[in-house]
Formats: structure tokens, C-alpha cells, sequence
């Protein structure tokens, strides 16, 4: 029975208007992932055991959550129904059920409470196929209930759902409550949601509802009690604070028990897609976003920012911000040094402290001590690149390459005109403006930098020892 093909309804129309925003509720992000990205990929893992065959998406007008999916590939086909007006969790379900031929189970959820585990929807799945019943709805129970639907029962038999908005005081005292997410016999939900009414607070066809018109039919409904944090939706951006810092919580405590050592969790920040490697350390402060990628024995912070990165292995960061970068093995950076898109720091390279890179590749073993701007630049091997040094790499119109070679020391405060060359083991003056090519193993300085000298490698003359005296 556990490989019976399924279909899912997701509800994810809201128009946010508790977060007093303009973007749909469902694509507000969590943990480096829009909320209903988090359903799906829930969904996904349901998919191994319970096969889904098509997942229809309740969305708003406007197309912006189809956008925000367009080109994401599912294991199962992902459609979409259009609520043009709102009209309450039924009518959703009753306009996305009109998008699917389905038959059989048909899970429900809600977009908006994105902590749902797969287990607990394969539990929802099993229980309604085994209990043979028309629904099973996934419960769960707190010491001091949220503003949810409760679960009336009657000698433990479910009778009704009745919503917090229109329930009496001896109904709110109830601590079960109703999550949203059902295992529906797709044909029993069908026959019910047609006979929806509209006479609540909301003025909406509520799904709640359903329950009790199924219990009206005679038919039998069971439930799945879930676990508190799994349940909670995220209705104001309060509640999204809540569910984001649990889910934080779960990907941290995940990073520790795979041996990342996290000084402070609770000043930590990972997103969900983020891998590191064990015995690094991530410091307080620390925001590891995106698909940032971390290798092993690497200290990360304090107060540093890495999105979209690729880090080796024992490399520092401190006090940094690091955006589509790539550190490799024994490199650091810091501090407060910023290496924006297309910066690739070789292996034992140094980045220090307000230095700002875009786009550049710094050599291996290369350094870039301080105060430094390097944009569209190529740094060779064993190059020092001095405080205050400049790629003007902007015209006005173009944007022009840098090309520094190996073994070449960039005196302070060195201005390079791109497009420019400077060769292998050549040296820059400080103060130096230049506008032209520097030929390997030169001496160029001045404003702009004219005066060159060849200066060639002398051998160090090796210290005279005086002879000792005899009988000294």
C-alpha cells in the first residue's frame, strides 16, 4: 500500500496581508529558501515511499510565484490554480482539486508552514489507508494553544473543527489543534467541498468544515498528532521569525553532530543548502548563505559574511564579507575585507585587513596586505601588492583588465591604468601613477610612472670572518 501514487494540494494564495507587504507570503524567505520551496522539497522526500503524481500549487494572480518556480525540477509534475479572489481555505482547495484527476489519497497542506516533516506525512498517508477512513488530519498539541482551529471530539471520536475566530471560550481551552494538513480520500473531499458555506467570521468557505460535513455523510475520520515545532505557521512576520529560528536551530545542531565546532549557535546563521567540513570553527557572528561551501579545519569569523562561496581547507576569515568567491586551502582573509563576484584567493595567498577585490585572481602566496582596490585583476605568484595600491579599472565607458605577474613587488599607493601589464619580479615606486606596460624585472616610479630602471637580482655577498689570532 505504501507505494500507491498520491496527489497534493498545496494552499499558498495568501495575500500577506498580516506581513503588510506586497510579495506573496509563500516566497518570503527561510533559511535561504523561499517558504514554498521547503514544502516541495518536503514533498520530494514523501515521494520515495508514497509516489506523488502531480502537485497542485493555489497561488495568487499575478504570476509571480510561477516565476519564482519556473525551471525547479520535481520528481513529480507541479501545476498551478489561480485564486482570483479571496475566498478561503475551501474554495482553494476546491479550485485546486478542479486542476487534478485524482483519485485516491490527496494530501493538503498549507504554504505557509514550511517545518512539516515527510514522516508525518507518510504517518497522515498510512493512517487514513489503514483506518480506511475519508480523512486523516494532522493534529498537534499545545500547553498554550496559537490562534489555530481546535479539534472537537466527542469519547475521543473526532465530530469537528471549529476555528479559533468562532470559537467559544470553553472551545479555545481545548489544546489540540488543527495544522492544516490532511490525508484526504480525494473523492469523499470532492463530494463535501461543494457544500461549503460562507456564514463565519471570515466570511470565507473555510476546509475546516469539511470535517464536520464528512462526520454529517457518516463517514470516519482519524488523526496523526505532530510535533508542535513542525506545525507552526508563519502568518505574521513574528511567526516567521519563530519558524526561522527553529529551522536555524535544526540546521546547527545537524552541522555539530557532523563535527563542526559552533562557539555560540544562537549568534550563528546558516542557510539550509550550506556543507561544512569537520573540525572547522564557525565563530559568533557568523553568516554561512546561499550555497556557500566550507571545507575542513577553516576558522570562520567572528563577524564574518560568506554567500555563494567556495572555501578550502584551513582557511581564515574574520570580520570579512565574502559574496561568489573562491578562497582555496590555507588562504586568509581579513580583517574587514570585502571580495565581491569572480575573486579566487590561490592557495596560502593573504588578503588583509580593508582590501576590496572584484573579480580578481590572486596567485599563490601572493599577498594584499591593506587598503588596497583590486578590480579585474590578475595577481601572478609570490606577488606583494603594498597598502593603497589602485586598479583604476573603469574609463567611463569600459571596463579594462590588470595583469600582474609573478615575484612583483606594487609599491604603496600605486595607481594601475588599466588595460596594463606589469611583468615578472618588476617593482612599482610608491606614489607611483602607472599608464604603461612594465617590462619584467623593472623599476618604474614617478607620476605618471616614465623613469624606469632595470634593477636585476644581485647575489648577497657573503659576510667576512675574521681570522682568529693563534694562542688567542
Amino acid at each position: 500500500m505504501a507505494t500507491e501514487r498520491s496527489n497534493a494540494i498545496v494552499l499558498a494564495a495568501g495575500r500577506s496581508k498580516r506581513f503588510k507587504g506586497t510579495s506573496p507570503k509563500i516566497l518570503h524567505p527561510l533559511c535561504g529558501r523561499p517558504l514554498i520551496f521547503h514544502i516541495l522539497e518536503t514533498l520530494k522526500e514523501l515521494h520515495r515511499t508514497n509516489k506523488i503524481e502531480t502537485v497542485c500549487i493555489v497561488v495568487p494572480p499575478g504570476k509571480t510565484v510561477e516565476k519564482a518556480l519556473a525551471g525547479a525540477k520535481y520528481p513529480f509534475e507541479i501545476v498551478f490554480a489561480v485564486q482570483t479572489q479571496p475566498g478561503g481555505t475551501g474554495h482553494a482547495a476546491q479550485i485546486g482539486l478542479k486542476k487534478l484527476n485524482a483519485t485516491g489519497d490527496l494530501l493538503v497542506l498549507a504554504g505557509d508552514a514550511p517545518l512539516v516533516r515527510s514522516e508525518s506525512l507518510k504517518a497522515l498517508v498510512d493512517a487514513r489507508r489503514d483506518a480506511g477512513t475519508a480523512a486523516a488530519i494532522l493534529t498537534a498539541v499545545f500547553d498554550e494553544p496559537p490562534p489555530y482551529g481546535r479539534i472537537l471530539r466527542t469519547e475521543g471520536t473526532i465530530t469537528g473543527v471549529v476555528e479559533a475566530r468562532d470559537a467559544t471560550p470553553e472551545q479555545l481551552a481545548i489544546r489540540e489543534i488543527n495544522t492544516c494538513t490532511y490525508a484526504f480520500d480525494a473523492e469523499a473531499l470532492r463530494s463535501a467541498l461543494p457544500k461549503l458555506k460562507a456564514d463565519n467570521a471570515q466570511g470565507e468557505r473555510y476546509l475546516t468544515d469539511v470535517v464536520g460535513l464528512l462526520v454529517d455523510a457518516g463517514l470516519a475520520l482519524t488523526s496523526v498528532q505532530g510535533h508542535p515545532a513542525e506545525v507552526m505557521g508563519t502568518n505574521t512576520r513574528s511567526e516567521l521569525a519563530q519558524v526561522t529560528k527553529t529551522k536555524r536551530d535544526e540546521i546547527v545542531q545537524k552541522l555539530m553532530d557532523d563535527g563542526v565546532t559552533i562557539v555560540d549557535p544562537d549568534t550563528t546563521y546558516v542557510d539550509i543548502d550550506v556543507s561544512v567540513g569537520p573540525d572547522t570553527v564557525l565563530l559568533p557572528g557568523t553568516f554561512l548563505e546561499g550555497e556557500t561551501k566550507i571545507g575542513s579545519h577553516c576558522a570562520i569569523g567572528p563577524n564574518a559574511r560568506l554567500v555563494d562561496c567556495v572555501v578550502g581547507d584551513e582557511v581564515a576569515i574574520s570580520f570579512s564579507v565574502v559574496r561568489e568567491a573562491t578562497i582555496k586551502d590555507g588562504a586568509d582573509v581579513g580583517p574587514f575585507a570585502s571580495l565581491r563576484p569572480g575573486t579566487v584567493i590561490a592557495k596560502g595567498a593573504h588578503v588583509g585587513t580593508f582590501a576590496e577585490m572584484k573579480n580578481a585572481k590572486i596567485g599563490e602566496g601572493s599577498k594584499v596586505p591593506h587598503f588596497s582596490y583590486l578590480g579585474d585583476v590578475t595577481v601572478g605568484r609570490g606577488s606583494n601588492i603594498a597598502a593603497g595600491t589602485i586598479t583604476s579599472n573603469y574609463d567611463g565607458k569600459d571596463k579594462h583588465a590588470t595583469s600582474i605577474g609573478d615575484d612583483v613587488f606594487i609599491g604603496s599607493d600605486t595607481i594601475l591604468v588599466a588595460p596594463v601589464r606589469v611583468g615578472r619580479g618588476a617593482y612599482t615606486g610608491a606614489g607611483s601613477v602607472v599608464t604603461r606596460d612594465v617590462p619584467a624585472g623593472s623599476l618604474v616610479y614617478g607620476v605618471p610612472a616614465t623613469k624606469r630602471e632595470r634593477t636585476g637580482k644581485k647575489k648577497k655577498k657573503k659576510p667576512k670572518t675574521k681570522k682568529k689570532k693563534q694562542g688567542a
